[in-house]
């Protein structure tokens, strides 16, 4: 079972009234991480902060590509992944809080190591939840010329570089995950000047504006939280590519028309699973599905449903846990 424990008494008191958020952080694994955050944003987080040693030590491995983070901070983070969501007091109580545990629990069910599955609270101002996580967020290079730059953060742009500047406000995606890291590699290698491309479950924007910046035509990105929607056309604006990208508020791809040359689904592989055949529906000829946030146990079930759908598997690409896959359609 999930243990859990609370500072708080969930009851509407006079001083919980007064209070703006509750923090809630969940102790868990890599390859659950997002799964975590996932379930916080439904049940009403207004932002989310994924704190994972394993996203530090990738980019360690390649200090020349990002800025240098001080090891205090590594520290800090330990051994564990962490997730933490940010809910509004007044909109927080123990039903919520049940709700999430119970869902955290059942996370096994899916294939997905939970870890420890420690549920913790404590109460936090709006400034405290909203500067918290910039300490750890810096500029770092994430591909051959794609450069992940926060709009504070000051960075000289070298020969050839496309800079990608985000603010990922309460949406998720900052451009330093595995995942992401591997789409954002795929991109560079398949996006072609005067492509149409397909960002699905976008999030911050990151991955339909780097798109966007590498020379495709017409980009559309969708998702099913109306904060990363509205996050993405803010993002857009800010890398001066929003006459490029549209910014839907749906379900994967049901408020889309029209094909696209690309596909981009950073997502689970039960997800990807279950939507590869649209996906083939929706690509032109010869167009490229490039699939991501898939954990290396669950690699050869995506493999064999994009097969069966007749994608032709180009390249799978690996970086810690995950894996990402370029496949063309028919």
């Amino acid at each position: 079972m999930v243990t859990y424990s609370t500072s708080l008494a969930y009851s509407y008191s006079k001083e919980m009234i007064c209070l703006k958020y509750i923090e809630l952080q969940v102790i868990t694994t890599t390859e659950a991480s997002d799964a975590v955050s996932e379930i916080l944003y439904n049940e009403g987080a207004s932002g989310v902060l994924i704190e994972d040693p394993n996203d530090f030590n990738a980019l360690n491995k390649n200090k020349k590509s990002w800025d240098y983070i001080e090891d205090e901070l590594i520290k800090q983070i330990g051994e564990d992944a962490k997730v933490k969501g940010y809910f509004l007091s007044e909109e927080f109580n123990e039903a919520v809080l049940r709700s999430i545990v119970d869902r955290i629990d059942k996370l096994e069910g899916f294939g997905l190591n939970k870890g420890k599955g420690i549920v913790t609270t404590r109460e936090v101002s709006d400034e405290d939840w909203a500067n918290a996580w910039k300490k750890y967020y810096k500029p770092v290079k994430v591909g051959e010329r794609v450069v992940i730059k926060p709009t504070w953060e000051e960075y000289n742009v070298k020969a050839d570089e496309v800079v990608i500047e985000l603010d990922p406000g309460m949406a998720f995606g900052t451009g330093t995950h595995e995942t992401t890291i591997m789409c954002v590699k795929l991109l560079e290698k398949y996006i072609k000047g005067g492509s149409t491309v397909f960002d699905v479950g976008c999030g911050s924007g990151i991955l339909g504006i780097t798109a966007a910046k590498l020379g495709a035509e017409k980009v559309i990105c969708v998702d099913i939280d109306e904060v990363s929607c509205r996050v993405s056309g803010e993002n857009a604006e800010i890398n001066k590519v929003a006459e490029k990208v549209d910014v839907s508020c749906g379900n994967l791809l049901d408020v889309v028309s029209g094909k696209a040359d690309v596909i981009i689904a950073n997502i689970i592989a039960d997800i990807i699973i279950s939507f590869s055949e649209d996906a083939m529906s929706f690509l032109t000829k010869g167009g490229i599905f490039i699939s991501s946030g898939i954990i290396r146990d669950r690699r050869d079930e995506v493999l064999i449903k994009l097969r069966a759908e007749g994608f032709i598997i180009l390249e799978v690409m690996e970086m810690g846990e995950w894996c990402a896959i370029a496949a063309e359609g028919k």
